[in-house]
């Protein structure tokens, strides 16, 4: 099976480097959270690793020995850089569902990065989780499962406003034919005007942006996974005008053009088709 690395810049590179765990919520929490993730590195003395990332565009809690953060919608692509020993616990949220938990639009949050501290609503989290991430002999099942306890006693219990609008921002990710604004409002059912006032609010980002991002993740998987690429066809099949549109966005998003893109990783080894149960996520995640 071929694994989903959207967002890792040259997924098979970062393999070599950390490994990630990942848990799903239990009922309660999993209306909010997507997953969490425990990311493990452990370089000889002297290396360091850069990975450049595209953001998922949701929000996540990102638990390190150090301390907490909680991180918005990233619209660029950046860089992390690992070194030494450690690990990261982090909380990845479904698209919009953040909007309970954040005194504000979530437009406050998007390419900026809070201390959790400085949202009261989840603070608390903080000494609970760090001391149990810094002690790299607490497994992993157990910190995803104090994690997962601990947002169960959080979660709002009545429906709230923003669970529509994920539904909304979930429908585009699967449905890979919603390639245009007009086209997922008409999906869900309501108004382009209705649509755009949800993702803004909620999401922290429009929808256009929104279903672009994924546009590129889906471009960047094919030529991660493929040896050979149609590249009009694939401008096709993602909803551009033609394959300079694509060509254009591919290259501000990834920093190089699709085709030289395509190369570096046929000769890092990008085109993996197995099923790797550790996905290099931390970087992708831990900060997006």
């Amino acid at each position: 099976m071929q694994e989903d690395s959207r967002g890792i810049v040259h997924p098979a590179a970062a393999h070599t480097v950390f490994s990630l765990d990942r848990f799903p919520p239990t009922d309660g929490p999993a209306r909010f959270v997507d997953r969490y993730w425990i990311s493990t590195w452990r370089l000889p003395p002297g290396v360091r690793h850069e990975q450049q990332v595209l953001a998922h565009p949701v929000v996540n809690m990102v638990f390190e020995a150090d301390g907490a953060i909680v991180k918005g919608v990233d619209t660029g692509r950046f860089s992390i850089t690992l070194e030494g020993r450690g690990r990261g616990l982090g909380v990845m949220f479904r698209p919009a569902a953040f909007a309970p938990f954040f005194d504000g639009p979530l437009t406050k949050l998007t390419d900026t990065e809070l201390p959790l501290a400085r949202v009261p609503a989840l603070a608390g989290l903080e000494a609970l989780l760090v001391p149990l991430v810094a002690d790299l002999d607490v497994p992993a099942e157990q910190l995803a499962a104090t994690a997962d306890a601990a947002l169960a006693e959080r979660v709002p219990a009545e429906r709230q406003d923003c669970e529509t609008t994920t539904e909304w921002a979930e429908l585009a990710v699967r449905d890979r034919e919603l390639t245009r604004v007009e086209d997922l409002a008409r999906a869900a059912g309501v108004g382009v005007r209705t649509l755009q006032r949800a993702f803004t609010e909620h999401v922290g980002i429009g929808p256009k942006w929104f279903l672009r991002r994924y546009r590129l993740y889906e471009a960047g998987e094919r030529i991660a996974h493929r040896e050979r690429i149609d590249w009009a066809e694939l401008a096709t099949d993602l909803g551009y005008a033609d394959q300079a549109h694509l060509t254009r966005d591919f290259t501000a998003a990834f920093g190089v053009p699709p085709a030289q893109y395509a190369a570096a990783a046929r000769d890092r080894g990008d085109h993996d088709h197995t099923d790797h149960r550790s996905q290099p996520e931390h970087a992708a995640e831990s900060r997006s």
